[in-house]
């Protein structure tokens, strides 16, 4: 191999690998060791909790088979459309405990769920075991003293949920000794609070099972951080009965502090969760899950950058309808930038991107620059319906298009007659008066005496909305001076919205750079999604997603994964960090955000549940170990560190002869990632950037 070669970047597969142990449950079920996991949105998309459980399924199943359970509550509208139902095989001890469940008068339906790997699931009807409800909760009391209030609705089905599950996992396990000679090797694993009460009912019923507790997101996290108080530099400080109870949460609270000291294990997903849950759950979590993607649903090989050049021309067709009349800008010269997630202003960020972003505008027009930002937000809101300016920019583009059409058809018939003839065309016989007549009216159709609409829906109490407020105070209008223009669209995007038409992953694709300066992030799937479709984005080391990616790179900003300091300095200078990586981001040529896109798709390896599964399959022997004693060691984990991403093996030029390797401007289909040279252009370029 030469020695160009070998300083290629080249993909490296993690050091966690799954693939040694992935046998289809053929181990498990030799060793009559079960796995059931509980999470009330099982078949329930209801939060974030449903894309972990459903990506992570996949791996599940191909570890563990037929001796994977999902468990979790029956919701007719999720479970028709999403679980093809069918009975257990006779005679098996699933088939067994749910006979005699439904023999107590409980309601239980099983089957598949229809999603990758295709898990069993046992969902739990909540209204038919309604009537047992003040039972469960006076046990509930006389256990832990925790008392839940009649009318908090979401508590008592969570209740009545954890309580069948228990009931269903201590049926199963007679059934289980019956139906074989070997002892079964029970583990329940519950998420959240709302599963929480099975794993406490499970301890305090002393059924002799494994336990697991996860928590995603403290819930009384969540809340401090919404009333924005200065959260992390006071974790020590809160009183946590006092917050809980001021804020009425405080039964919740106590199911979920119960089941993560109650578990034989309890996890979080990121350290920065974990240290959450130190001072708020008063119990230090004992292993790390970080949340994967089931990377081969994103998985385009060499075609992803393919699909950024379709889906960017379909953001390319909406950005010429939202902004006809003002339409003065180069597409080719115009970058996307977007943030998504929950409508949760502070939280997920929104309040500094659009700081950010009207100081960005400003060093663009400071610098003369001919880039052109436009920055999408995508948050789900309450609105009226579609803007009118925004549904007539995007009907006169499509009648200027159809228009231009026709002429064209015509104009290349009446050329192909004439020329037939023997001579050439003159002018008027390519455009007739009739052709100017339309093209003059499309025209007029195009003018605009307004500006182009900031949001593309009537948000209801708009003057009161925290995203347009804040793009009114920094004057963010989308002028024809601005060279940032911001579109907020209140509503997750689909494939028939009659904007953009396209869905949320195809959007992705199409945008130059994801925003995510999220103040509260457990973990942050969006970077993660953006990171596997090889898409560079801006996250913080307060996300899970920022802490796992300092910890596993060497440097993040060189794989295109921009991490903003908001733990150890102030919101001013997470600003100025935030629109000076959006800035440099700018500067980069139409080649080193090529380069860069590859690199930052080389890392979905260490996304991929079949890496980061292992973390879970930690979890699990471990409180297997604490309560049967034949368990041995996992001696792969016990003896394996994680692998750390090194630089990029290009390297920055010596400052004796720092310049740029590409002088002239780079030609459509010349890039060649493979140069080391090419490779240097990215980080030099930051560092010259950062140092400036």
């Amino acid at each position: 191999m030469s020695n160009k070669a070998s300083k290629r970047f080249y993909r490296v597969d993690s050091g966690h690998d799954l693939s040694k142990i992935l046998d289809r449950g053929y181990s498990a079920a030799n060793n009559n060791r079960w796995v059931f996991e509980a999470a009330w949105e099982v078949a329930n998309k209801v939060g974030g909790i449903y894309t972990v459980i459903r990506s992570k399924a996949f791996v599940s199943t191909e570890e563990l088979g037929d001796q994977y359970v999902l468990l979790g509550p029956y919701k007719e509208a999720c479970a028709r459309t999403e679980v093809e139902e069918a009975e257990f095989s006779s005679g098996s001890p699933l088939r067994i405990a749910v006979d005699r469940m439904r023999e107590q008068g409980y309601q239980l339906h099983t089957g598949t769920w229809l999603v990758d790997g295709n898990p069993q699931v046992i969902l739990f009807d909540i209204g038919a075991a309604s009537w047992r409800l003040d039972g469960f909760k006076q046990e509930l009391w006389e256990t832990t003293h925790c008392g839940i209030p009649h009318q908090d609705i979401e508590a008592n089905d969570a209740v009545i949920l954890g309580y069948q599950i228990a009931q269903f996992i201590a049926e199963f396990k007679k059934a289980a000794e019956e139906t074989s000679s070997v002892q079964p090797k029970i583990l329940t694993h519950f998420h959240e609070w709302q599963a929480g009460a099975g794993l406490i009912a499970i301890r305090t019923r002393k059924i002799d099972v494994a336990t697991v507790f996860t928590t995603h997101a403290t819930l009384l996290g969540r809340y401090l951080c919404a009333g924005k108080l200065d959260f992390y530099n006071n974790l020590a400080n809160f009183n946590v009965d006092e917050e809980a109870g001021k804020r009425q949460i405080y039964h919740r609270y106590c199911l979920e502090r119960a089941g993560s000291h109650l578990a034989h294990v309890f996890t979080t997903v990121s350290e920065i969760t974990g240290l959450e849950a130190q001072h708020l759950l008063k119990c230090k979590p004992d292993v790390i899950t970080p949340n994967g993607l089931n990377v081969i649903k994103f998985s385009a090989l060499h075609e992803f950058q393919n699909l950024h050049a379709l889906a960017k021309e379909k953001i390319n067709e909406f950005t010429r309808g939202h902004f006809y009349g003002h339409y003065d800008f180069d597409l080719d010269k115009t970058l996307y930038f977007f943030t998504a997630g929950r409508y949760e202003f502070g939280n997920k960020g929104a309040d500094i991107f659009i700081e950010s972003l009207a100081r960005l505008n400003h060093y663009l027009k400071e610098s003369h620059s001919q880039t052109t930002v436009v920055a999408f937000m995508i948050f789900p809101a309450k609105t009226n319906n579609f803007n009118v300016e925004s549904l007539r920019g995007h009907a006169v583009t499509k009648s200027l298009r159809e228009t231009l059409n026709e002429i064209q058809a015509k104009m290349g018939k009446r050329m192909y007659e004439i020329c037939l003839s023997g001579r050439m065309p003159n002018e008027d016989e390519l455009l007739t008066k009739e052709d100017k007549v339309r093209l003059k009216r499309c025209l007029f159709a195009l003018q605009r005496h307004g500006l182009p609409p900031v949001t593309t829906h009537n948000v209801v109490d708009d003057w009161n909305d925290p995203v347009l407020a804040s793009v009114r105070r920094c004057q963010l209008f989308n002028t024809i001076h601005d060279r940032v223009k911001v579109v907020f669209h209140p509503e997750f995007l689909s494939s028939t919205n009659p904007l953009f038409g396209l869905d949320y992953e195809e959007f992705v694709r199409g945008c130059h750079l994801g925003v995510f300066p999220s103040y509260y992030e457990p973990w942050g799937y969006t970077p993660a999604e953006c990171t596997v479709m090889g898409i560079p984005s801006i996250t913080t080391n307060l996300s899970g997603f920022g802490c796992f990616m300092e910890e596993q790179i060497a440097d993040p900003m060189s794989y295109g994964i921009y991490i903003v300091d908001r733990r150890h300095c102030g919101v001013e200078d997470s600003v100025r960090q935030l629109s000076k990586y959006m800035y440099n981001f700018t500067k980069l040529s139409r080649r080193q955000r090529i380069i860069q896109r590859n690199r930052t798709e080389r890392l979905s390896d260490l996304l991929d549940w079949r890496n980061l599964g292992i973390y879970y399959r930690q979890a699990r022997q471990k409180a297997l170990q604490t309560v049967y004693s034949d368990i041995p060691s996992l001696e792969e984990e016990d003896n394996k560190k994680g692998f750390h991403y090194p630089r990029p093996f290009s390297e920055p030029p010596s400052p004796n002869n720092s310049r740029f390797t590409t002088p002239s401007g780079s030609r459509h289909g010349s890039d060649e990632e493979d140069e080391v040279d090419d490779e240097k252009e990215v980080i030099f370029c930051f560092l010259a950037n950062l140092a400036s």
